[in-house]
């Protein structure tokens, strides 16, 4: 195995293989459940910071609670920190400012191994020369546990994941789906009471993507422990959390449920980070209530320094009414199920409709969009998520709109 390779195993195996606490697995009843609750752990995050040399921190000054047994996903772009932030929480990287605590205990300045945390990485850091067994039980043999736990506890772990007729095989006769479930396998045989994940779907091809996620989320649910997960995918994480904490430039931007991460975006960055299409931000005119570049009526009332408007794809209606506006078609993209009609609205342009099946219209064709009050969100010129009036958005009859 190359030096590398060999380095990053070492690290996940004193990570997935810290003093054993009491895993549940469903089928074990309530019992062992709630001897599993009594060992899950919380974690707290003050002021945490992270600065390499004079550069601008990588992560700065991030206050963050995790429930005990949440499944918490951390989110953003390449760069945003959140990986920085998970190696702080497992001790592979030390803050230059903060400190974290597990169930109360400051761990700040405790080694990987004293956290009783397990992690699974992008790289499954498998070793190729040992069998799926052997992988698995590697690092209680490191710790020296009793042996005559190792045939009940490899056991258990092969059944939960599915895992019993590869144990014989080699890493590299596995697909990738199955190596990343012997990787998870060495976090689930420690029964670490926290789990985290440095995006450990990457390197897996869509499909199996999709049914990693049903299984990571199947296990966390199933041992009731505290899982950290890294990714920037947001439909993994709209998939699987509980808690999704959406970070940018170092800082949180927002850390709540998926359903209000969809619904109440707090910023312009949460809106157009979360959706597919993202969350339309159509300009306002400056003091003005109404859409930029739109000849028509002013809108419904509207919060005090109201910049742009928010609104979702599928919350925009393709249909002519009282309370219409007009614009025009841009382009169209059909998925089967629905079409994406991407319109120009005044001086909006690339404003997205989702709507049903395959709808047909060439560019240039003139279309009318309406919605509903409730859908509406509004944020100022810094971009931060304003309160809005919940009326009528649209006021008076007919709304034309010359797009320009």
């Amino acid at each position: 195995m190359p030096g590398s390779a060999r380095r990053q195993a070492q690290s996940v195996i004193s990570l997935q293989y810290s003093l054993p606490t009491l895993a549940c697995f469903k089928h074990h009843g309530a019992a062992l459940c709630a001897a599993s609750a009594r060992n899950m752990s919380s974690i707290v995050l003050e002021g945490l910071s992270r600065q390499f040399g004079t550069a601008r921190p990588a992560v700065d000054n991030v206050n963050l609670t995790i429930q005990a047994g949440s499944f918490t996903v951390l989110l953003g772009p390449s760069g945003c920190g959140k990986s920085t932030t998970l190696r702080m929480i497992a001790g592979l990287e030390m803050p230059t400012a903060g400190r974290i605590l597990m169930n109360g205990r400051d761990v700040t300045a405790l080694s990987p191994r004293e956290r009783h945390i397990a992690m699974v990485f992008q790289s499954y850091a498998l070793f190729p020369h040992l069998s799926v067994r052997e992988n698995i039980l590697f690092g209680l043999k490191v710790r020296k546990e009793p042996r005559e736990h190792y045939a009940e506890r490899l056991a258990r772990t092969a059944r939960v994941l599915g895992l019993e007729d590869l144990l014989d095989r080699k890493p590299s006769q596995l697909s990738g789906g199955q190596q990343q479930r012997v990787a998870l396998g060495r976090a689930v045989i420690s029964e670490a009471s926290v789990c985290l994940m440095d995006e450990p779907l990457s390197n897996l091809d869509a499909q199996l993507r999709q049914e990693m996620r049903r299984e990571i989320r199947a296990l966390q649910q199933s041992l009731g422990i505290t899982m950290v997960y890294v990714t920037h995918d947001q439909t993994e994480a709209m998939s699987m959390a509980d808690r999704v904490v959406i970070m940018n430039g170092g800082r949180i931007e927002q850390h709540d449920s998926p359903d209000a991460l969809y619904a109440s975006p707090a910023t312009e960055f949460a809106a157009r980070f979360i959706g597919t299409p993202a969350m339309n931000l159509i300009k306002l005119e400056p003091g003005h209530r109404r859409i930029a570049g739109c000849n028509s009526a002013p809108l419904g009332p509207t919060p005090e320094g109201a910049s742009r408007l928010g609104i979702r794809p599928e919350h925009i209606e393709l249909k002519k009414g009282d309370n219409s506006l007009d614009a025009l078609v841009e382009s169209i993209e059909y998925f089967g199920a629905d079409s994406i009609v991407v319109c120009r609205l005044g001086s909006n342009s690339g404003v997205a409709v989702r709507t049903k099946g395959h709808f047909q219209a060439l560019p240039g064709s003139a279309v009318q969009l309406s919605w509903r009050a409730e859908h509406e969100r509004f944020f100022d010129a810094k971009g931060a998520a304003l309160s809005a009036p919940r009326t009528s958005l649209l006021s008076g009859r007919a709304r034309p709109c010359d797009p320009q």
